[in-house]
């Protein structure tokens, strides 16, 4: 399997100002599109769809920020159809912690409640396959993370999980990855309905990701 990851939202703890102007965001989301190596290129397909359709410049990353509701609804659906067309080889996941209730020792170290948040995502998922191309957005690993975090992943599958699972991690941007592009639009359709409300993506796909929830 692989899998490929990004983020929405900050790691910042500024709640005395609104988010966007001085303050951070409440939520953060870390979605992962997962993959069989046979069917990898259907989602960027499904990238490759979206520039097509609304004459996006292809020499720059459309970012799911820059994206009109009508954009987003439209991936959304797509996706949907794409996960309903192919069950057993593409699976979206993804896991959002709401800041304002994570308690004071651990926004000391926002890195371990990071790596915490992609365990608990995406450890499961892992432990099925024997091995797993682990693909995030560079930005996504922190600095202080980032050797810790394929570390952390390989301990938990073979310690915690039992599993027999090698793990192999290859950080990809999404400039540069459709499939990183992807995961970065499904980390918008969920962070955009907790942090803003914007819910008319995430109706389209909330049954088709498998979301859990921290500090709610």
């Amino acid at each position: 399997m692989i899998i490929y990851l990004d983020e929405s939202g900050d790691l910042g703890w500024t709640f005395t100002a609104p988010y966007r102007a001085g303050g951070s965001s409440r939520h953060i989301t870390i979605a992962s599109l997962a993959v069989t190596p046979e069917k990898k290129h259907l989602p960027k397909r499904l990238i490759k769809k979206l520039y097509d359709k609304f004459n996006w410049p292809t020499h720059i990353e459309k970012k799911w920020a820059d994206m009109s509701v009508v954009e987003r609804v439209w991936f959304a659906n797509q996706a949907r159809e794409l996960r309903a067309k192919h069950p057993d080889d593409i699976r979206y996941i993804s896991i959002t912690v709401k800041k304002e209730n994570v308690q004071s020792h651990i926004r000391g170290d926002a890195n371990k409640l990071y790596n915490y948040m992609i365990g608990l995502s995406l450890l499961n998922e892992m432990a099925k396959h024997e091995a797993i191309t682990f693909i995030p957005d560079p930005r996504s690993i922190k600095v202080e993370s980032g050797n810790s975090l394929h570390d952390y992943l390989q301990i938990q599958l073979w310690f915690e999980k039992r599993a027999v699972t090698k793990l192999t991690t290859q950080p990809s941007d999404s400039a540069s990855s459709r499939n990183v592009q992807f995961a970065d639009m499904l980390s918008g359709v969920v962070q955009g309905h907790f942090e803003d409300g914007n819910s008319q993506p995430w109706a389209e796909l909330r049954n088709c990701i498998s979301y859990k929830t921290l500090f709610f």
